[in-house]
């Protein structure tokens, strides 16, 4: 009889409770992490609500911090008790997508090799992180060493939410002197904030509708906060920029009127990046596009994983350049999971992110 665990595990539309599963094996290229600390995601919130389809039975969760409690047998470089994360996107890193540069797409070894989101496995397609312990496949890849001094909550956000923020400023092409929008300041959103003040803008406005969030994004470096509750968004930027509209905006919530409001308030030849998780159609609105003609770039970026980008992470925590700390402001055990995923998806008593402490 294999050793057995608590997991969160999908049950249905609107369920996802603690059950036991067997501890899982491990392959020649695995590690076997026991999970220290983990978080909800809003993605999560998505496959509880039946929006985004996963395997009834599967383990939940994309954010791991833990312990190497075991090691396959062609891992190398690494120690069982060394204190590693995993990105939220774990990929192969030797597929045709991996190697074309687009790893968060990786489709494995079999015919051309791509697959959307293919490098999201953990709570998508294979059993993920709100458990006991956790399998991490392709463990050289993706496995990355905490450094001394550095707590689980500290690093929390590195397996995705403060990969995927950088991406967003990333891919938006932020430049020295930019001046950029971010819409929506939930745990995403405040670290595209954070990210586009460490690429080096000149002008960060963050938009949101809660006070609370958007007291947050001040510490993440916004210079201006708005809220769309008081004010026309899209007058205020324009106005803010002497109508030239900002180089860059970062969409992190996923729904039609951010997306559109994002575009409105871009310059001619500006980006609109997005991160957010859309559940249906998006609509563009001709004149904000300038009937096709106005130089705009729309991308898409989904949260890069593996170690190297864990370690550049981690590096930017470690030398004081941010601080993520303030993000986690609830905490519970991972037997009391499902308590923590009714406070998070009903966004109740100013909740930003849960630590779930599994052991």
């Amino acid at each position: 009889m294999p050793a057995m665990m608590k997991a969160a595990i999908f049950v249905e539309p609107g369920r996802i409770e603690i059950d036991d599963k067997p501890i899982p094996d491990i392959g020649p290229n695995d590690a076997l992490i026991r999970v220290t600390t983990t978080t909800i995601c809003g993605t999560d919130v998505h496959i509880l609500k039946g929006e985004y389809p996963v395997e009834k039975g599967l383990t939940i969760g994309h954010e791991p911090v833990g312990v190497i409690e075991k090691l396959g047998a062609n891992v190398q470089g690494y120690r069982e008790g060394q204190r590693v994360i995993a990105g939220a996107i774990c990929p192969s890193f030797t597929s045709y997508a991996c190697q074309d540069g687009c790893s968060a797409q990786d489709g494995g070894h079999h015919a051309h090799g791509y697959k959307p989101m293919g490098g999201w496995r953990f709570g998508n397609t294979i059993d993920g992180a709100q458990a006991e312990y956790l399998r991490v496949p392709d463990a050289q890849a993706n496995l990355a060493p905490v450094p001394d001094g550095l707590t689980d909550e500290q690093v929390l956000m590195c397996p995705d939410i403060m990969s995927t923020g950088f991406a967003g400023a990333e891919s938006a092409g932020i430049k020295i002197g930019d001046s950029v929008a971010v819409f929506a300041q939930g745990p995403i959103g405040l670290c595209a904030t954070a990210g586009a003040r460490l690429r080096g803008a000149g002008l960060i406005i963050a938009v949101d509708g809660v006070d609370e969030r958007l007291a947050m994004a001040r510490q993440m470096g916004a210079d201006v906060t708005l809220d769309f509750r008081k004010v026309d968004v899209v007058e205020e930027i324009l106005r803010l920029t002497g109508g030239r509209g900002v180089d860059a905006s970062i969409e992190a919530l996923g729904l039609q009127s951010t997306f559109e409001a994002a575009l409105r308030v871009i310059k001619p030849g500006g980006t609109l990046s997005s991160l957010g998780v859309y559940s249906g159609d998006l609509t563009i609105p001709l004149g904000a596009f300038c009937a096709g003609l106005g130089d705009h770039k729309i991308v898409t970026s989904l949260c890069p994983g593996g170690k190297e980008r864990m370690r550049r992470l981690m590096q930017v925590i470690e030398t004081g350049r941010l601080d993520l700390g303030p993000m986690v402001t609830h905490r519970y055990a991972l037997e009391n999971i499902v308590e923590a995923y009714d406070l998070f998806s009903h966004q109740r008593d100013g909740v930003l992110k849960v630590a779930i402490q599994a052991s």
